[in-house]
């Protein structure tokens, strides 16, 4: 694996359109199913917060604390019991309408919020361009046209907020402040991707939700503005950060998550990795489990060259959480 092809074109391409179909049934992805995934009840609820950042993106030596929140193995277990169960709701309520697939090519709604401190570029105030620019980005990593796989998801920009408050700046992960201007800002219903731009805490790139049965105002994904496609974050703005966070809002884990053991990051097609992988390493191989480690994936801490492909796997992941969570 090396460094992202076709970088320019990447930029500049138009989205390849993908209409897939999938199979209402756990037994149709390329996911790797916890052991218990079919333990619980059909109206229980996954035990982790809604606001429980667990998937930061953070730079290399950001700080001890973002470590120690990686899933746990109970966590893991939780959230896709939770999944298997939001999928048989799902599936008996459409069967009941005679419906046993669904067709997948999915427009997400953005709505962009740019927190600011005041209105220079220091204070936040990043130009309509970048975003612009993050979310064609958007849509070429999830079209599969940087190199990986197709997926079904493609984003349409519907509204820029643009808001002045010292108070929420820099956005500060788990803060009062974040409920507090999540809480006065998010709009739109579980199918609406909101994203937050600003100044963060932390050298933290950004953080996302992971999807659930019930709304939270907490719902969203945090973003570094200067990550976005032209911005300041040397090594990290060409808008992978971006994708890597909207990964999670769509219920990807990272590559790494639980190491080496177990079913790591419950998609069979994502070779076992012990830990993140920063920079642009050439033949990283940190588990004894076929295949070198993920390292061009965007759900690993790579730079941002370095990244370009989701997996098939991954893929249908996504798309499977879709279909329990956020479809209409």
């Amino acid at each position: 694996m090396g460094l992202r092809p076709n970088l320019l074109t990447r930029r500049v391409a138009g989205v390849a359109s993908t209409t897939l179909a999938l199979l209402l049934s756990t037994a149709a992805v390329g996911v790797v199913p916890a052991a218990s995934a079919f333990s619980a009840a059909p109206g229980g609820t996954c035990a982790e917060p809604a606001d429980s950042h667990a998937n930061a993106r953070a730079k290399p030596g950001a700080g001890a604390k973002h470590e120690p929140n990686e899933l746990t193995a109970k966590q893991v277990r939780e959230r896709d019991a939770d999944l298997a169960a939001a999928l048989r709701e799902r599936a008996n309520y459409r069967a009941g309408a005679g419906a046993t697939t669904l067709a997948a090519t999915v427009t997400i709604p953005v709505v962009v919020h740019v927190i600011q401190e005041n209105s220079t570029r220091a204070g936040g105030n990043i130009p309509d361009s970048m975003i612009t620019s993050q979310i064609s980005v958007l849509n070429q990593s999830y079209a599969g046209s940087t190199g990986g796989a197709a997926t079904a998801f493609a984003f349409r920009l519907d509204k820029i907020n643009r808001v002045t408050n010292p108070s929420w700046y820099p956005i500060v992960e788990g803060s009062s402040a974040e409920r507090s201007m999540k809480s006065s800002l998010r709009v739109g219903g579980k199918n609406t991707l909101n994203i937050y731009l600003g100044e963060l805490s932390d050298d933290l790139l950004g953080w996302a939700t992971f999807p659930q049965r019930n709304l939270s105002s907490m719902d969203g994904v945090v973003v570094l503005s200067e990550s976005l496609p032209g911005g300041t974050a040397t090594n990290y703005n060409q808008g992978d950060t971006g994708t890597h966070e909207v990964g999670h809002w769509l219920n990807l884990y990272h590559t790494f998550q639980g190491g080496c053991g177990g079913s790591g990051d419950q998609v069979s097609d994502t070779p076992a990795e012990a830990s993140p992988a920063y920079q642009c390493p050439t033949g990283r191989n940190t588990c004894s489990a076929t295949g070198l480690d993920p390292i061009t994936n965007f759900m690993d801490y790579t730079y941002d060259s370095c990244m370009y492909q989701f997996t098939a796997g991954q893929a249908s992941r996504m798309l499977t959480a879709w279909n329990a969570y956020r479809a209409a």
